[in-house]
């Protein structure tokens, strides 16, 4: 086994990689790193400070040589050291739709979802506070709509994002939706049909399975229903 990811599984960018090896059908270890506080040989190999990096063994064991930070790069790096099945479309304007989708979904998506409901949620329940609620209800109610009416309306009624087939647009929305279900459960499926109905299916895949049920086991308590009073 060449390939070492390093991070927590609760983190949506350590589970779209996850995701992405398994769908490829690659062998790789998953080696959590308690990033609060950052240990420093972790610190020498991530210079933004965040997870994941991915180690690939065969080019190097030690210090930088072999490692590359951040999902998106890591992702880029797997599709072309394991091209089948292809997670990113051939067609050059597929393709760009596809990797933009990634980039929205990590940045503007993930930034109401992390650190605008999860967090406050999440991190307030594993520092022994009380869940601040106020703030995720807010982003929830004001932040939220906007980036899920994007997403469904990018999907338009088809099963996935961009074309007919699974991309790395799908697993990443999906990888961040999933945080939000963590804590907030599911999508409403009224409202958001396209993108509820593309979370259920996707969260059901064998590539998505192990790491949720691990998340699952970290986040104990029941999702609270942030739209309601």
């Amino acid at each position: 086994m060449s390939l070492i990811l390093y991070g927590a599984p609760l983190s949506p960018f350590v589970r779209k990689v996850d995701v992405s090896l398994r769908e490829k059908g690659v062998e790789f270890e998953l080696e959590s790193v308690n990033i609060l506080p950052m240990p420093d040989w972790f610190k020498e190999i991530s210079p933004a400070r965040r997870i994941p990096v991915l180690r690939d063994t065969a080019v190097g064991t030690e210090g930088r040589v072999g490692t590359i930070p951040d999902s998106s790069a890591i992702c880029a790096y797997v599709e072309q050291k394991f091209p089948a099945p292809p997670l990113y479309p051939t067609d050059p304007y597929a393709r760009g739709r596809a990797v933009w989708l990634e980039e929205y979904c990590d940045s503007d998506l993930s930034g109401v979802v992390g650190m605008g409901i999860f967090r406050p949620i999440q991190f307030a329940r594993f520092a022994g506070k009380d869940p601040d609620l106020a703030t995720a209800r807010q982003n929830y109610a004001e932040r939220l709509p906007g980036p899920l009416d994007y997403l469904e309306g990018e999907l338009d009624g088809h099963e996935f994002l961009v074309g007919s087939t699974l991309t790395i647009a799908d697993i990443t929305a999906v990888c961040v939706l999933t945080q939000l279900e963590l804590v907030a459960g599911p999508l409403d499926a009224s409202r958001w049909p396209a993108l509820a109905g593309l979370v259920k299916r996707l969260s059901a895949r064998p590539s998505f399975v192990p790491c949720l049920e691990i998340c699952h086991k970290i986040v104990k308590q029941d999702p609270i229903d942030l739209a309601g009073d």
